[in-house]
């Protein structure tokens, strides 16, 4: 990353514990150059063994990431850059409406039997990602599932993390996959469910009225 970059994230980044005086051995390598080996294979999409020799060794650069990841930092670290990024933009740092969407790819040859599935409207093999973002596109919730996975079913699961991460949420707009029975078991009974491609009353679309967004403010 760019010594801009670095100046905007480091102070976002958990400060170590031996710097707080908790004990423990300092790092034998800069969250800097961690963070840029991390960046380097999810871009390249490469195997960890494959780290090249510019950057620290993979299995260092594996350990830091897997004790992020099972301390929740990475979730962590993710959100304060998306709070940083809506407050330059001149919203709220948490948002008030999103949108729901799922797409199938296809999957390699190596990817086990148990965890891809065959998506008939697509016909696609493979696996299928749903995400929630905000109205400026910035992630809130992800899941990936096999491709035959349903979008009510995956919803219901992804719907019920991003409302526990983001309790301002009053407002999902989602297309024709996503209505019926999700509305009816869905935690969200609160929100409004307004389909994209339609007109904002409930004339041609699908949508669950509530207090929650009646209140004419405009999501954000």
């Amino acid at each position: 990353m760019t010594d801009a970059q670095w100046a905007a994230v480091r102070p976002l980044l958990p400060v170590p514990g031996w710097l707080k005086g908790r004990g423990g051995q300092p790092e034998a390598y800069c969250h800097r150059l961690m963070l840029d080996a991390i960046h380097y294979l999810v871009d390249n999409g490469t195997k960890w063994r494959a780290m090249p020799a510019a950057f620290p060794p993979w299995d260092r650069v594996y350990v830091f990431f897997r004790r992020w990841r099972e301390h929740g930092l990475t979730i962590e670290f993710h959100n304060r850059l998306r709070e940083k990024v809506r407050e330059r933009a001149g919203r709220d740092p948490e948002p008030t409406a999103g949108v729901i969407d799922s797409q199938s790819v296809k999957a390699d040859a190596v990817v086990g039997a148990g965890s891809r599935g065959f998506d008939g409207g697509k016909l696609i093999n493979g696996r299928k990602r749903h995400a929630v973002v905000d109205t400026l596109g910035l992630l809130l919730g992800v899941m990936v599932t096999a491709a035959d996975t349903g979008d009510r079913t995956a919803a219901q699961v992804l719907l019920e993390q991003v409302t526990h991460a983001h309790h301002r949420l009053e407002l999902v707009w989602a297309d024709g996959g996503y209505p019926g029975s999700l509305i009816e078991h869905s935690p969200l009974s609160r929100w409004s469910w307004r389909s994209r491609n339609a007109a904002t009353t409930c004339a041609g679309s699908w949508c669950c009225r509530s207090g929650g967004s009646s209140s004419g403010s405009s999501p954000t």
